[in-house]
Parts: C-alpha cells; structure tokens; sequence
C-alpha cells in the first residue's frame, strides 16, 4: 500500500504561463438589434438540412441563451450554458497545447452528440443530434453556418440596459 507522499506530484511552479485574462464582449442575450427571423432561419435550416439534429441553440461565451429551436425538450438555457463550458475547456486545451483559437468541440454520450462551434468572439452555435446522426456531414454543414451566422451577428450593436 503506498503512501499519499510516493504519488506523483507537480514540483515546479508553472508562473507566467497563463494568458492575461480577457475581457468578455457585451452579451448578446435579449439584444433587440439582433436580426433574430434571419437567425432562426439559419438554425431551421441547418436542423432540416442534417436528420438527426434535435435542434440548435445560439448563446453566448458568457454562457446565456440568444435563441434556440430546440424539439426536444432539452432545456435550451442550460445548454447555452454547457456550450460555453466546452468553449471555455476547449479554449484553454488550445492555448495549453499551443493550438491556437477554439474552432469546435463533439461530445458524444450513449443517445447522441452535442456539438459546439464558435462563431466569433463572442456567440456559438451548439447543435443536438441523436446517436444515428451523421457526424461528418454536420462537421461539414455547421461551420458553414457558423460563418453565415458570424455575418449576421458582425455589426450589431451591444444592448444597453
């Protein structure tokens, strides 16, 4: 039986290595100078467009919902959430690994997939699919609409309360 002092350990302190922190963007939540019909035609489009996808959720970095249209009863508001928890790990394997900007990240648990893109600095596009959806043809359509969406967004005045 060993000891908890025989365990591997990190010895040296890793000082300096962190990236300053950032500041996060306004949030994009309840912004009426979104062009939301575009939006959600960009979200049904992509929905219709792989079978599979439940549904898509726009939120922010900050983790709060912009607009869904979620057909499953999954909760869209703690999805935007966990979007942008895997933005934040995704982010930080990034930088740890010298890979630069987060671009995507797929869960994939026994009924489906969750996947995460980023949009720009400050928005992501999370889609559900279940367990027979075609990965590679969504890792081939959802960047595309990511892009589109990154134009929609682009111009838009932050909200002001």
């Amino acid at each position: 039986m060993s000891r908890v002092d025989d365990l591997p350990r990190r010895t040296r302190a890793q000082a300096g290595t962190l990236p300053p922190p950032r500041a996060l963007p306004q949030s994009l939540a309840g912004n009426p100078a979104l062009p939301y019909p575009a939006i959600a035609q960009e979200l049904s489009a992509l929905r219709l467009q792989i079978p599979g996808v439940h549904g898509c959720v726009l939120g922010g970095v900050d983790g709060l919902l912009v607009t869904h249209n979620l057909q499953n009863g999954a909760d869209p508001d703690d999805l935007a959430a966990l979007a942008a928890t895997t933005y934040g790990l995704g982010r930080q394997v990034g930088f740890r690994l010298g890979q630069g900007d987060f671009q995507q990240s797929t869960v994939r648990n026994a009924g489906g997939y969750l996947s995460v893109y980023a949009i720009n600095g400050e928005a992501l596009l999370a889609v559900v699919g279940t367990d027979s959806i075609n990965v590679a043809r969504l890792h081939l359509h959802a960047p595309t609409t990511a892009a589109r969406l990154a134009e929609l967004l682009d111009g838009v005045s932050p909200a002001t309360s």
